[in-house]
């Protein structure tokens, strides 16, 4: 089967990509960096700035194997792909992160 030509001037454009996320939606985020007092604090601020109803209380910890690491789950609703978008921008670049999943 031949493909179609590629039109180096096509881009395909996230706003004509479908979500498969139905907005509103609960959305786990896993956030990893190094095991240091504020992370938690840090991750918590950044998502009650972009979620007013986040619920701390919800955050789920895991430490890695050798306790350097810190694992912070957090559920946020997400209301729009661009929420959830600046969110990660956010989130992967301050300076105690070191992943964002």
């Amino acid at each position: 089967m031949a493909l179609p030509p590629f039109d180096a001037g096509e881009t395909k454009s996230d706003e004509a990509t479908p979500s498969l996320i139905v907005y509103p939606s609960q959305f786990p985020i896993k956030v990893m960096g190094n095991k240091v007092d504020g992370l938690v604090h840090a991750i918590s601020a950044i998502a009650h700035a972009f979620d007013p109803m986040f619920d701390a209380s919800t955050i789920e910890l895991r430490e890695s194997k050798g306790g350097n690491y810190l694992g912070v789950t957090i559920t946020v609703t997400a209301t729009s792909r661009e929420q959830l978008d600046e969110l990660y921008r956010t989130l992967s670049t301050h300076p105690m992160v070191k992943v964002v999943l």
